[in-house]
């Protein structure tokens, strides 16, 4: 009777540590009751906003920490903030009508068309003539999408032009690491490459703006380029090899490339109907990207335009039914949730509440040193992406405050601005903080937990780049605080 008991205890003490919760669990559950208790306390929120922030903070947990699709996350918290009355319904119907559904939808549609088209083909063809070792690849992949951030301004859309050729590649190298490693390098890259012109992204764009519309001052093309290139070069190739350092296997460095020119598709050097098809229907939507001050009609329209020009019956490259089937319809509802989760924080006033907060303390250090100053700046803009996740309204809602700061303490405008957009161009820790990541998000060989590891090594060396710049170069031309 006593073995009996004995047995019984031993197998209850085993159920009772068998029930408790895994550590990681456990982690999520005190980081709820933190977010909670902090999300309680301050008085000049309503409980609208309360509720948003911390269904937010609750779905950045879920996100990094736990298992769950994130599309389903995304769902969640949406319906979440509605039953606890955060908001009304309409904002889980209303997330499917915004310009980034619509231009990945778009995005998706073309990258497919220039893959049946064999555009990508020939393209891999260039990239890997002379190209010894896989090294060597990416030296010229990394050059190429240096380019074409003159060319295309959006970081979405060089995305959308990159993902078919990346996809070509990935397939042609068969070790996982590899493919994950060009993964993450590719939206990576595109991101970073987008200080080097003042059209490679609509926030470049809309800062100028609002900078010429408060101060009267701006920043041309020619300034711009010769602030921006020397430093996005500097970045691009450090990035480069961080990357290679952290992800890329050693083994793999100096090998050969398993795909030589012969062993390719042949190319007769001709293009064939669909490639002319293709390349034109290219050529229309960069124009329409490039024309949008004049037309006003957004990238996402533009996008979807070049999207139902590719699958056109008779005309087009593709078919209805291929179109559709190469969309990744968890991602895109992943995005258009997460991305309307982000824009409860603004329209429920959190957003205005931190800014408030934000700069009531920075007026207070007007007389701190220069490198002070140029450092708080930088946090500011560079971490604004963890709150804030699309790059236009970081620009729109800091922008302005920043401008006032300036002009309050007696700091020069234009370089503030200037310095404000280029961190702000830094939006690499999560997914849901930048399109072109989004866009690379839904392939198997991504690994979000890799990204936010490589955001807390490439994130430093970004703000000592852009510290070291600042004593140096952009001062000896011009920029000063």
């Amino acid at each position: 009777m006593l073995r009996g008991m004995a047995e019984s205890i031993k197998i209850s003490k085993s159920g009772l540590l068998e029930s408790r919760l895994p550590f990681k669990n456990t982690v999520v559950l005190i980081l709820h009751l933190f977010y909670l208790m902090a999300v309680v306390l301050p008085g000049a929120l309503d409980y609208s906003a309360k509720v948003s922030l911390f269904i937010f903070l609750s779905a950045m947990t879920c996100w990094v920490l736990t298992k769950l699709p994130a599309g389903f996350i995304a769902i969640a918290a949406l319906m979440a903030i509605i039953l606890l009355g955060g908001a009304t319904p309409s904002i889980l119907y209303d997330a499917l009508a915004q310009e980034v559904v619509w231009l990945m939808i778009g995005a998706f549609i073309m990258g497919e068309a220039v893959k049946q088209s064999g555009l990508t083909d020939r393209m891999i063809d260039y990239l890997l003539k002379n190209a010894s070792c896989k090294e060597k690849l990416l030296r010229r992949l990394t050059n190429v999408l240096l380019l074409s951030a003159f060319f295309v301004p959006s970081t979405s859309g060089r995305a959308a032009l990159a993902k078919p050729l990346i996809a070509q590649i990935g397939e042609r190298w068969h070790s996982e690491k590899e493919k994950r490693f060009l993964a993450l390098f590719t939206p990576i890259l595109i991101l970073i490459s987008t200080s080097a012109t003042v059209i490679g992204a609509g926030s470049h764009l809309i800062g100028v703006g609002l900078l010429e519309n408060a101060t009267g001052q701006s920043i041309t093309y020619i300034q711009w380029f010769i602030w921006g290139v020397p430093f996005t070069i500097v970045i691009s190739f450090l990035t480069l090899y961080i990357l290679k350092c952290m992800i890329w296997p050693k083994e793999k460095r100096n090998e050969k490339n398993h795909v030589t020119i012969s062993q390719q598709q042949k190319m007769d050097g001709s293009l064939n109907q669909k490639e002319i098809r293709a390349l034109g229907f290219i050529g229309l939507v960069l124009l329409g990207w490039l024309t949008h001050p004049i037309h006003h009609y957004d990238i996402g329209f533009i996008t979807m335009l070049g999207a139902m020009l590719f699958m056109a019956p008779v005309y087009g490259v593709i078919t209805w039914k291929q179109a559709v089937n190469s969309v990744s319809w968890p991602l895109i509802l992943f995005v258009a949730c997460a991305t309307t989760l982000g824009g409860t924080l603004i329209d429920t006033g959190v957003i205005n509440w931190l800014e408030k907060e934000l700069f009531i303390g920075l007026n207070l250090i007007n007389q701190a040193p220069e490198w002070l100053l140029l450092l708080i700046i930088l946090l500011i803009t560079i971490t604004s992406h963890f709150y804030i996740h699309s790059h236009t309204t970081r620009a729109v809602i800091f922008i302005p405050s920043l401008i006032v700061f300036s002009e309050t303490i007696g700091l020069d405008s234009t370089s503030v601005v200037f310095l404000s957009l280029i961190g702000m161009n830094y939006c690499l820790t999560f997914p849901v903080s930048s399109k072109a990541i989004l866009l690379f998000a839904e392939d198997t060989s991504f690994d979000k937990k890799q990204l936010l590891q490589l955001s807390g090594v490439l994130m430093p060396v970004y703000i000592l780049v852009m510290v070291f710049f600042y004593f140096t170069y952009w001062q000896w031309t011009g920029l000063q605080l």
